[in-house]
């Protein structure tokens, strides 16, 4: 392994002289919470952060408004640099408070104020490396919304937005720290609106068609189908329209969400059609139309295992975050709103013996120690079907802590979310820097991922027809 290769301090040095600008970013996407696609401020926050760092900046990406990328360095290979900043509807909490104080706004229940603004802090850091040592190549933050259900990522690599990246690094907040070993689920949202006939629902009942009634009907069938499926799919649901409030009309119009799960691409078309099936059965019983609207769809990661062990080299030697006793204990008061069900679901995760004494992951999890076990969906996954991916976990809250809830939203701007920050922001920066000083290292990651497409094809889960769900900039 080269000099460049084994020391890591002068570029952990660098992140750690950017960290003001970017725990200030991240407070202030916190500040200013925005849900899928309107996530103008957040967006502006960081086209104003790229600007201020140098970087040639490219807005729009893929006609997403919200999209941008900032680009440093010149010739060599491209090594992207993925960042989030969306949140999620009616999960504003005042932060720094272990208790529910709801605000009635979005709010970062995933940590996307902390992802976006580290990856950032990466690029930056990154460049600056590349500026210094005169190294050839080209680093890339990419300033990606929608990520919570409206899958930006799979639009934008269906424009292209990725073709000439060599590979691509990204982590995400946890409550431990570890490579991100390729798992997750494929997945897509489709819209079923149910048409029928409004009647008087007392006086002539029998002249009604309810599209409530084929809803509730295709949900009945979906629940038996959950028998004859994979038991590593899912299928969720949420009522959009639900036909009204007044009970004594028959709902002529009625839609609901299915959020179809599996844990290979593969699997999905065929899981989606039986899917459609039911809709078409419930239509019939209750003499309704169906329509059916794709919304989005993700599929699930691909592994590289070249990028992996690159990765786990950086997370071993930085380890966790330097958590004090003021984080100890601010975890702990967020511990003690959790389960103990939470708590050991965290330890069976990272295959550790549970320790309910332990509020903040000291520890760090090694590349292959723990099982991998499929529960969520990310966009990333059709960035990691497009170039070699990596991603790492990073503690920054207290161990248990569910994503997509008020504890991690209280936790969004806490000192401990900041250490994690910087420490992803570092193994992110020495990642990138080792493929841009190894070329043969970056070659090696590229035949893997080649390797794996010749044996499984990408075919992007979005129908041609669809279009991102693009919502219009907020009056000033």
């Amino acid at each position: 392994m080269t000099d460049a290769l084994q020391n890591s301090d002068r570029l952990w040095a660098l992140a750690d002289s950017l960290r003001p600008d970017y725990v200030a970013l991240a407070d202030r996407v916190f500040d200013t919470p925005e849900t899928a696609y309107g996530e103008y401020a957040s967006a502006e926050a960081h086209r104003a952060q790229l600007a201020a760092a140098g970087a040639r900046i490219f807005e729009g990406l893929a006609g997403i408004p919200t999209a941008l990328m900032g680009e440093w360095g010149a010739g060599g290979p491209v090594i992207a640099i993925l960042g989030e900043y969306d949140a999620l509807p009616a999960l504003g909490q005042v932060p720094g408070v272990a208790e529910p104080q709801p605000m009635g706004v979005a709010g970062h229940g995933c940590g996307h104020n902390l992802l976006g603004s580290a990856a950032m802090q990466a690029a930056h850091a990154l460049a600056l490396w590349l500026a210094e040592t005169g190294t050839p190549g080209r680093v890339r933050y990419y300033g990606c919304p929608a990520e919570e259900g409206g899958a930006a990522k799979t639009f934008m690599v269906r424009a292209g937005v990725f073709d000439d990246v060599d590979a691509a690094i990204s982590w995400h907040p946890a409550d431990y720290t570890g490579v991100w070993e390729a798992c997750s689920l494929a997945n897509t949202r489709i819209d079923f609106t149910f048409t029928g006939r409004s009647a008087h629902a007392a006086a002539a009942p029998e002249l009604g068609r309810s599209g409530l009634d084929a809803v509730e009907l295709m949900n009945v069938g979906v629940n038996y189908m959950r028998e004859h499926m994979p038991d590593d799919a899912r299928v969720h649901y949420a009522y959009l329209d639900a036909g009204g409030e007044a009970p004594n009309v028959v709902q002529a119009k009625a839609t609901v969400r299915q959020l179809i799960r599996t844990a290979r691409l593969a699997d999905l078309g065929p899981l989606v059609e039986r899917v459609r099936k039911i809709a078409q059965g419930a239509a019939l019983m209750t003499e309704t139309t169906v329509e059916a609207k794709v919304v989005s769809a993700v599929s699930d990661l691909l592994e590289n295992g070249v990028l992996d062990r690159v990765m786990d080299r950086h997370v071993q030697a930085l380890g966790a975050p330097d958590f004090d006793a003021e984080d100890r204990g601010f975890a702990e008061a967020i511990r003690l709103t959790l389960t103990d069900e939470h708590v050991a679901d965290t330890f069976r995760r990272v295959a550790r013996p549970l320790d309910r004494a332990l509020p903040l992951a000291d520890f760090v999890v090694p590349l292959g120690s723990a099982p991998r076990i499929s529960s969520g969906s990310t966009d990333v996954g059709d960035v990691s079907w497009a170039v070699p991916t990596v991603q790492a976990w990073v503690a920054t809250c207290a161990l248990g802590t569910p994503f997509h809830s008020w504890q991690l939203t209280a936790q969004g701007k806490s000192p401990a979310a900041h250490k994690g920050m910087v420490q992803a922001a570092k193994i992110m920066a020495c990642t990138g820097r080792d493929l841009f000083a190894d070329p043969a290292l970056l070659a090696e990651a590229k035949a893997e991922h080649a390797g794996r497409l010749a044996q499984a094809p990408y075919r992007c889960p979005l129908p041609d027809e669809v279009m991102p769900p693009l919502r219009p900039r907020p009056a000033a």
